[in-house]
């Protein structure tokens, strides 16, 4: 009674095959812009080739075959020596705006660098000490070598790569982890040790961004919800107070005797010790600090018409003061902890091949940790590249931020100890707010932290270390501030799913560790994009009254389906191995209960489809593995006796069967002429 589709998909015309839009978000970026800058090189070549000769009088190279055929040598040369310098420019860029640096804009970019290094010196050294629990002058280290490199190759002119509170936590509690095997963790052999796995950390880390940039996967950022990132950054706050609560109590040496390990076990430690074992003078001095930190910046926002008093760093301050008092005073022979002597050699020599076998070994058991950190980390920095570049009005490459993110820590992995580095957003906007126009700020506070390193670090000796603790308990604020918002947020969107994923990275994060928490919600948050991606999306079309308009039935009430039996399915996106895999399902379900949500365990609400038509407009693409699928479908409905038609298809109905139609109209005319 109708004609047979079973070799349809073997027409002339061949299916294009789907491929997700995502993951060619950065090839496409890439693509555009080299195609335009090869459109541009043609138009200057066209302009040499029309100026042979002098002007006015035709060239007598346009009479001679060989005199062409030598100037069509040179053109290509010429071009593709031009391409090649092009591209080599874009993915080295510095090597086009070093050379045209206007030293008009070097002092704004010194001003920011220098204010952004004063800013960082003591953050890199809280991180590393406190956070990651290694030498301070790993964090410096941190805070200078990847940040020189990515000025070289990264496409961000206000970006600022340093270690990062909640990047340097996960270290640590790897560091912590292995060095909890010791018999002493807090022994010489002990801090060698957390050298060695910081190192290979680093290393990964590095290797890790730089293959996701080689290989275009920078679309890797629509991976992590909002709610999911929420939920990780409010933990990593959380731990990060008790673990600095332990320092500006003065319960270090307790903490050592007694060894708690889980956030857990450290918040009950601080519960029973915290007001009958704290150290005076430690946590006078802790209190005070955080007092004066947040009245220092509070007290900014009054002077903001004096650059120079609101631009001057709190933490800054803070750090040369509490140094001042605590040599003056002599408060490390009240038993307050002060940095002392920092050795500038973090292992045996200054620099170190990272793939040596005494960091090898840690290599499995810190991989996990390294993806994290490489995640977390790539996805922090673009939020602040692109914040920037969309302030300042230039274009950033994902790719290209993490080829360059990558090679700064695999830079980095050869001095031993250093830790991971990647984009601040808090930082990077102070950048671009004092002055920096260009990578050249990211030099200018590189080389400040060095020479801290070399020249600064013995003025800090008496610097407690207390007050370290409390510069990082500062940071926590800033990570929790837009946390009620958001929960407040979800609760009046009804957005439970994301309220879940962000519950229980948080609950994961607190009860296990971060790791772990993260872990977990990415998981689930991949399944629900998986689920979401496998639903394929269609509907029921029904005809308006007196027209031949056809309408969805549950978006307009007037549409009605013109014949008993027959099912009008519009299937409204592109066919892949993912999203057909449930089509039978889907159409079952569409055909027994129609587009009204139902149970499986209700009773059918509609009849069984005696011919279906297929309304195919929207599917511009369809993967091999779909069109299997899709082709055994429609099979096995032949073989129930159902009629099937396929309208507004891309492809030439003449050399197909006669199920193919060009609309809706024509297949419900030849299915009514039928009857």
């Amino acid at each position: 009674m109708y004609s047979s589709i079973a070799h349809g998909h073997q027409s002339a015309h061949p299916v294009s095959s789907g491929t997700p839009t995502s993951s060619l978000m950065g090839v496409d970026i890439v693509a555009s812009e080299e195609n335009t800058a090869l459109l541009d090189h043609d138009v200057e070549g066209r302009e040499q080739y029309g100026a042979i000769g002098e002007p006015g009088k035709p060239s007598n190279c346009f009479t001679s075959e060989s005199c062409y055929g030598a100037i069509s040598l040179g053109s290509s040369r010429t071009n593709t020596e031009s391409n090649l310098s092009k591209k080599i420019k874009y993915y080295i860029p510095s090597i086009a705006w070093l050379p045209n640096y206007s030293f008009s804009l070097f002092g704004g970019d010194f001003l920011a660098g220098v204010t952004v290094a004063s800013m960082l010196i003591p953050q890199s050294v809280s991180y590393a000490s406190s956070l990651a629990q290694l030498s301070p002058v790993t964090g410096l280290f941190s805070a200078s070598i990847p940040g020189i490199v990515y000025a070289l190759l990264g496409s961000s002119r206000q970006l600022n790569v340093a270690p990062e509170a909640a990047l340097s936590l996960l270290l640590g509690q790897a560091v912590s982890e292995i060095k909890h095997e010791f018999p002493d963790p807090h022994s010489g052999d002990a801090d060698a040790l957390g050298l060695s796995v910081a190192t290979v950390i680093t290393l990964q880390v590095g290797l890790i961004s730089f293959l996701l940039g080689f290989f275009r996967l920078g679309f890797i950022d629509v991976v992590l919800s909002r709610a999911l990132l929420r939920g990780f950054i409010t933990a990593v706050a959380v731990v990060i107070m008790i673990e600095q609560l332990i320092p500006m109590f003065g319960l270090v040496a307790l903490s050592h005797k007694l060894r708690p390990e889980t956030t857990i076990e450290k918040a009950l430690f601080l519960i029973e010790n915290a007001l009958t074992h704290f150290h005076e003078s430690t946590t006078v001095i802790s209190f005070s600090a955080v007092i004066a930190l947040v009245g220092l910046r509070s007290l900014k926002g009054v002077f903001k018409k004096y650059w120079w008093i609101y631009r001057l760093p709190e933490v800054l301050v803070v750090v040369v003061v509490s140094t001042i008092l605590s040599r003056e005073f002599g408060w490390d022979t009240d038993g307050v902890d002060i940095l002392g002597t920092v050795p500038i050699n973090t292992g045996s020599s200054f620099i170190q091949f990272p793939l040596r076998a005494s960091n090898l070994k840690y290599l499995h058991r810190t991989t996990s940790t390294a993806v994290l950190i490489s995640v977390v980390g790539f996805l922090d920095s673009i939020v602040a590249a692109k914040q920037n570049s969309a302030r300042f009005g230039y274009s950033i490459s994902p790719n290209r931020e993490l080829v360059a993110l990558g090679a700064g820590n695999l830079a980095a992995s050869f001095i031993p100890g250093t830790l991971p580095a990647y984009g601040s957003i808090t930082r990077s906007r102070i950048n671009g707010d004092v002055g920096g126009r260009t990578q050249m700020a990211s030099l200018v506070c590189s080389g400040v932290v060095l020479l801290a390193i070399f020249f600064l670090l013995p003025l800090l000796y008496f610097l407690p270390k207390c007050v370290l603790a409390s510069i990082i308990s500062l940071v926590v604020f800033s990570l929790l501030a837009e946390t009620p918002h958001d929960v407040i947020y979800y609760w009046r969107m009804g957005a439970w799913v994301d309220l879940m994923l962000m519950s229980l990275t948080f609950f994961f994060s607190i009860i296990w560790n971060v790791e772990v928490g993260i872990v977990v919600s990415l998981i689930i948050s991949l399944l629900l994009v998986v689920r979401r991606s496998s639903r394929t999306r269609m509907t029921i079309l029904g005809r308006i009254p007196g027209t031949d308009r056809w309408k969805p039935i549950n978006e307009n009430p007037e549409a009605e389906e013109p014949i008993p039996g027959a099912l009008i399915i519009r299937i409204r996106e592109n066919l892949d191995f993912a999203n057909t895999a449930q089509l039978k399902e889907r159409l079952r379900r569409l055909e027994l209960y129609g587009v009204v949500k139902s149970h499986p365990s209700e009773e059918p609400r509609r009849q069984q489809a005696s011919v279906l038509v297929f309304h195919m407009a929207d599917v511009e693409s369809c993967d091999a593995s779909a069109v299997q699928i899709f082709y055994e479908l429609l099979e096995e409905y032949q073989n129930r006796g159902v009629g099937l038609f396929i309208a507004i298809f891309e492809m030439n109905p003449a050399r197909c069967s006669n199920a193919f139609r060009e609309n809706v109209a024509d297949a419900i005319a030849v299915l009514e002429a039928s009857r």
